[in-house]
């Protein structure tokens, strides 16, 4: 193995673990609830838990747009301007939570009505909402840290962040549901604890890497930290990755509409396949992060060998992943899906349609590396514009698609919007480097 790659896997590796580990603070309140003897319990932390994992995913920009500014601030060897990016980092995710809490009785009743949860559930998800919103400015900051972490081509720190987290979430939530008898509140309370325990340790870490420096947050000016030309290029870019954001989501939200006008089990067969586009997207995300901060930290550094370098070797490791993963799906893919339910007649119908997720890996490779040495570079517009396209080729092949291959029109419209994500990519990192090549020579 060259230093390329070790530095590769040093950072994908725990940027892996730590996308394992995210999901457990949800399956651990599910399995909590799921032993209070009523199922509405199970439907309102359900409910709770997909209210939030929106409303934040759609400010992703915080994590994303921060790691690629800061890789390349890091590439330059500028330790003010990493010290400026996570102050305003910071701001702004503190500032983004304090107008969630502001809003927070509109934003729980449009998502309840978009939702449509069953009467007994409802109140229960209002509860579990008005405790868990008031984790916001934590969760929000811990993705400003995170993405600044990721830039210093530093992902063990998120990894340790993100166990501790969870096993503060298990230990509260079971000391207040089992200990002091409560309910969802406890379930609830208990997330919003581990969300600042999470942000507290992050923070502490954050500060010791300051520490060796002459000024940590405090030494940066105010005139500093808010000059206008900063401010509008993070601002173009955070506009960017939201935009993209939504598209992701539309996409996302409608796939799973139109397989649940199909029916039950066919809502329930998709919603299983999902998990192994998730099982490949949590490891491919691990390199895609070794993009963002390799790939950022070449560019900032204006060394473009090194950075096509970081491309090549991480196309070559998303190669291995996709084989390795499309071996897995064929050899393995009924069994695990068996594993994850017992219904006869799911199984029964997954078996015509899990071939879709042998293609998943193929389909998905390139959006994935590409979205993270994209992020790295800052080329955010060519990101949005690659889920532009991707998404209105996802659009009109559901339209035509579905009429006559219904659920398989459906799934051939997915993974055609995630390859065209990736041919587009492609296609504007190529143009990019003939533009490069063409003013090097001028």
């Amino acid at each position: 193995m060259n230093q390329r790659d070790h530095q590769i896997l040093q950072i994908a590796l725990p940027a892996i673990v730590t996308n394992v580990t995210v999901p457990l603070l949800g399956l651990v309140d599910t399995a909590i609830v799921g032993h209070m003897g009523d199922a509405a319990y199970i439907g309102a932390v359900a409910v709770g838990s997909m209210i939030f994992n929106l409303v934040y995913w759609a400010f992703g920009f915080l994590r994303m747009g921060t790691s690629g500014l800061t890789a390349q601030a890091f590439g330059r060897g500028n330790h003010e301007e990493m010290r400026l990016l996570l102050r305003r980092s910071l701001l702004t995710a503190l500032s983004v939570a304090a107008v969630l809490l502001l809003l927070q009785w509109p934003l729980c009743e449009l998502m309840l009505w978009l939702i449509g949860p069953t009467s007994d559930v409802r109140p229960l998800s209002v509860t579990y909402f008005y405790i868990v919103i008031w984790g916001a400015p934590a969760s929000l900051g811990l993705f400003a840290l995170t993405g600044w972490f990721i830039g210093r081509q530093n992902t063990r720190v998120p990894m340790m962040v993100s166990i501790i987290q969870n096993v503060v979430n298990i230990l509260v939530s079971l000391l207040l549901v089992y200990g002091l008898g409560m309910k969802v509140e406890g379930v609830a309370l208990g997330t919003v604890i581990a969300q600042y325990a999470g942000f507290v340790l992050a923070l502490f870490f954050a500060g010791h890497e300051l520490r060796g420096s002459s000024h940590g947050l405090r030494g940066v000016r105010c005139e500093n930290g808010f000059r206008s030309r900063p401010l509008r290029s993070m601002l173009k870019i955070n506009t960017d990755i939201f935009l993209r954001t939504l598209f992701l989501v539309g996409v996302n939200l409608y796939f799973t509409s139109a397989g649940a006008q199909q029916g039950a089990t066919i809502l329930a067969v998709n919603t299983l396949l999902m998990q192994l586009y998730l099982l490949f997207s949590y490891f491919l995300d691990g390199f895609a992060y070794a993009g963002e901060a390799l790939g950022g930290r070449y560019w900032g550094a204006q060394d473009m060998t090194a950075f096509r370098d970081v491309v090549r070797h991480l196309f070559l490791w998303g190669a291995g992943v996709t084989l390795f993963f499309t071996a897995l799906y064929v050899l393995g893919g009924m069994p695990f899906l068996r594993l994850l339910t017992d219904e006869p007649s799911v199984v029964e119908a997954s078996r015509q349609y899990v071939w879709w997720a042998y293609l998943i890996p193929v389909a998905g490779v390139a959006a994935f590396v590409w979205d993270g040495l994209f992020i790295g570079t800052t080329q955010t517009r060519g990101m949005l514009l690659s889920s532009v396209v991707a998404a209105v080729v996802f659009f009109v092949g559901t339209f035509f698609f579905t009429k006559t291959m219904e659920n398989h029109g459906l799934w051939l419209s997915m993974l055609l919007y995630l390859l065209v994500r990736g041919i587009v990519q492609t296609i504007l990192y190529w143009r990019f480097r003939k533009r490069s090549r063409r003013c090097s020579l001028s």
